[in-house]
C-alpha cells in the first residue's frame, strides 16, 4: 500500500516509516502542513497518517482537503490528543480512524491493513477476481488452489490491477503507485512494461488467459 505520513515528530515518523517499510509498504514523510497540501495535490494515496498539530497548520484541514477532492485515501489520525470531543471531531471532519499517541506500531499496521480492506475489499481478509484469490495478510496468491509465485512489486501490481478492476490505469499512474514520488527521478517507463509482461506470462502459465488488456494510448485494463 502506498501510505502518506504527515508527521511533525522526526523521530516519530521515521519510526513509522521504517516499521511499515518492512512490511512492503511504500511511504512518503512529510512534517509540515504546506508539505503535505503539496503531496495531496499532486500524487495518490491508499492510506494517510495525519497529526492534528502541524507547525503551520492543521491536519484536520488536510483531512477536508482530501474530502473534498473526493479522493479515496483511506485516513487514520495519529494524535497526542485524547479526549472524545477531539476524536469526534477528527471523526466528523472525514477521518476513518482516531489512534492516540504513544501507539503500538504493530497496532497502527493492523489497523492500516483493516481500513485498506474495508475500503477497497469490504472488510474481506481474502480478495477474489475469477480463479485468483489474494491473501494480502500474507502477500500470498493462488490461482486454483495452486501457489503464484510472484517478486513484490509484481504482488503490489497485481493487487493494484485486482482493486481497480475494469478501470484504465495509465502506466504513470501506475509507476506512482508502486514507486511513490521517486518515480519523478526516471527518464522513461520501461520497467512498467517489463513487470507487466512478467505478471502476464506467470498468470498465463497458471491457466489465467491475459487478464491484462492494453488500451492502446491510454494504459491498461484488468478484466476477468
Amino acid at each position: 500500500m502506498k501510505i502518506l505520513i504527515v508527521e511533525d515528530e522526526i523521530n516519530l515518523a521515521d519510526a513509522i516509516v521504517s516499521y511499515l517499510k518492512t512490511d512492503g509498504h511504500i511511504c512518503e514523510q512529510v512534517n509540515d502542513y504546506r508539505s503535505a497540501e503539496e503531496k495531496i495535490s499532486i500524487y495518490e494515496y491508499d492510506c494517510a497518517l495525519i497529526d492534528i498539530n502541524l507547525p503551520d497548520g492543521s491536519g484536520l484541514n488536510i483531512i477536508k482537503q482530501l474530502k473534498e477532492k473526493q479522493k479515496a485515501t483511506g485516513i487514520i489520525i495519529i494524535s497526542a490528543r485524547e479526549t472524545v470531543d477531539d476524536r469526534i471531531k477528527g471523526l466528523e471532519t472525514g477521518a476513518d480512524d482516531y489512534l492516540v499517541k504513544p501507539f503500538d506500531l504493530a497496532e497502527l499496521n493492523a489497523r492500516i491493513k483493516s481500513l485498506i480492506r474495508r475500503i477497497n475489499f469490504k472488510g474481506n481478509n481474502v480478495i477474489e477476481a475469477g480463479d485468483i484469490r489474494i491473501f494480502p495478510d500474507d502477500l500470498k496468491v493462488l490461482i486454483a488452489g495452486n501457489s503464484l509465485d510472484l517478486t513484490k512489486k509484481e504482488y503490489d501490481l497485481l493487487l493494484f490491477f485486482v482493486s481497480n478492476k475494469n478501470r484504465v490505469l495509465t502506466k504513470e499512474t501506475i509507476a506512482e503507485h508502486l514507486w511513490g514520488d521517486y518515480i519523478d527521478t526516471v527518464d522513461s517507463f520501461d520497467f512498467v512494461y517489463a513487470h507487466i509482461k512478467n505478471l502476464r506470462k506467470k498468470l498465463q502459465e497458471k491457466g489465467i488467459e491475459n487478464p491484462i488488456k492494453t488500451v492502446y494510448g491510454l494504459g491498461y485494463k484488468f478484466q476477468i
